[in-house]
This record gives structure tokens, C-alpha cells and sequence, in this order.
């Protein structure tokens, strides 16, 4: 969804143009019957969604979709659409793409005025930029995609919810069931609950990206989502060799240099990480 965003924004104004000529050669719109709404749709396939309201932004027409009618969308205050959309030339307004409530996909919001009334409409995204040829649209694979990162992303989740149980039961276990206290019975639920929040963090934000598309606009997104999923393990890996020095100085001294070993690991971690957020950040500045 990020990618057809950014087609978007480098042809906005050849869509935009297609758009309002289509609808200037097509004539007025309020002029058919309720019920011949639909004749829009053979002109615009992608085109999910379309009602009508007064000059107050109050729906006079239910919501007709491709498919069927919504007769208790009737009545509804659209007021709030007046922030979404910008007035682009005569009597035509058109919005940023956005996430529609109706059918929860990404869409475009077109307005025209026809004398004392407003015709919506919401084009759907991605087959806008596949009836102008800007993108290859393969809905079986596309559904096959999504199916998948849904998939992957709620197993992450539950595996997550299993280190977090693992970590708590585990320290209760450790304290009141052994009845013993040791640096090793602490460390390891905090390693468990380190990385199930680096898991689950990872889980969220693939179902966010590519699932919900609730986060979609922001270039330096993956910058972030590797900064935070390698912190938290280099944190987990940090205490783990604490854990590791500890029982050294405790047993063995001539076991030393692997602790060491390891420290200067997670040290080349923490280099490379902050040579690959100084490069990301310049890239996206340049």
C-alpha cells in the first residue's frame, strides 16, 4: 500500500485531470433516478461508493455501491468531509487518499456540486491506478498476500503472549514454588519479556503495514520498525551477559573471555545499528 501511495503522489495531478474531464464529458449525475445511480459505476470501475447531500452536508441519498444500496446511511451529517477534500477547478473537490470507513480500503474522495447539491464519490485506490495503467493489479495474489501476513502477524502475536506467560510464571515458580533466589531466576523472565515485546512489537506493525494499513505514509518507517526490533534484542542480549559475567565471577574465572566475547558482539550490534540509522536518516534528507 506505501508503493501505491508514492505512484499517486508522482501522477496526482495526471489522476486528478482524468477524473474531472470524465465527469465534465459524462454531464450531470443528480439528473438520474435513484435507481440508475449505479450507470456511474460502468464509467468508473474503480469506483466504490457514491451518495448524495444537500448544501448543508446532510445525505439526502442512500449509499449506493456496486453491488447493493444502504438505505440507513440516508440522513447522515457529512460535514466533516469538507477538511478532506481541496477544491481543484469549477465545481470539483478532491481528497488525499485515505482509509474509507465503508469499505476499509484505501480510497480517493471525489465532490461535485450540481446547483444546491453534492454528489460523492470514493474511487478505490488501487483500481484507480490500475484502470490508468500505473500499476499491475493481480487480486488472487493480492488476497493470497494479505491472508498470509495475517497469519504470520497474529502467530508472532500469540507466541509473544506465550514468552510473557513463560517469563511471569516462570518467576513465580522460581520464588515461591522453589523457594529460591538467584540472579539466573531473575535475568531470564526479564529476557522473556524483552523479546515477546520485540515479537509482538514486529507482529503489530506487520498487520499495521500490510494488513489495517494503519501506518502507511512515513518514508523512514522501516528505519524505525528495525531500530526498535534490534534494540530490544540487544537489550535481551545485554542482560543475558550480565547474567553470563555474573555466573563466571561466581565459578570460573578462566571462562572470562567468552563473557567478553559476547560483550564486544553486542558492542558491534550497537555500532552497526547506529551506522545504519545515521545512513537512513541521511538518505531520507537528501
Amino acid at each position: 500500500m506505501k508503493e501505491f501511495l508514492k505512484v499517486y503522489e508522482e501522477h496526482q495531478e495526471e489522476i486528478e485531470r482524468f477524473i474531472i474531464s470524465t465527469l465534465k464529458n459524462n454531464g450531470s449525475i443528480i439528473v438520474e433516478a435513484p435507481s440508475h445511480y449505479k450507470k456511474v459505476f460502468n464509467t468508473f470501475p474503480s469506483m466504490e461508493l457514491l451518495y448524495i447531500t444537500d448544501k448543508e452536508f446532510k445525505q439526502t441519498s442512500p449509499n449506493v455501491l456496486k453491488k447493493r444500496n444502504e438505505i440507513s446511511a440516508k440522513g447522515r451529517d457529512r460535514t466533516y468531509l469538507i477538511s478532506k477534500v481541496t477544491e481543484k477547478e469549477d465545481d470539483f473537490s478532491i481528497s488525499q487518499p485515505y482509509i474509507s470507513s465503508a469499505s476499509g480500503r484505501m480510497c480517493v474522495t471525489v465532490m461535485k456540486k450540481e446547483g444546491d447539491k453534492n454528489i460523492f464519490m470514493d474511487f478505490g485506490l488501487a483500481g484507480l491506478l490500475g484502470r490508468l495503467g500505473l500499476i499491475e493489479l493481480h487480486p488472487a495474489f493480492n488476497n493470497f498476500t494479505k491472508s498470509f501476513y495475517l497469519a504470520v502477524g497474529f502467530s508472532l502475536m500469540a507466541f509473544a503472549f506465550i514468552a510473557v506467560v513463560y517469563a511471569i510464571f516462570g518467576y513465580i515458580s522460581h520464588l515461591f514454588i522453589d523457594h529460591s533466589f538467584t540472579l539466573e531466576g531473575l535475568f531470564k523472565p526479564i529476557v522473556a519479556l524483552t523479546l515477546g515485546l520485540a515479537i509482538f512489537d514486529l507482529a503489530k506493525t506487520i498487520l499495521e503495514r500490510e494488513v489495517f494499513f494503519k501506518n502507511y505514509a512515513k518514508e523512514d518507517e522501516d528505519a524505525k520498525v528495525l531500530t526498535k526490533f534490534s534494540i530490544a534484542i540487544i537489550i535481551a542480549l545485554s542482560i543475558e551477559a550480565l547474567m553470563v559475567v555474573f555466573k563466571i565471577a561466581l565459578h570460573d574465572y578462566s571462562q572470562m573471555i567468552y563473557a567478553l566475547y559476547l560483550i564486544l558482539g553486542i558492542a558491534s550490534i550497537i555500532l552497526s545499528l547506529g551506522s545504519y540509522s545515521y545512513l537512513s536518516r541521511k538518505m531520507i534528507k537528501n
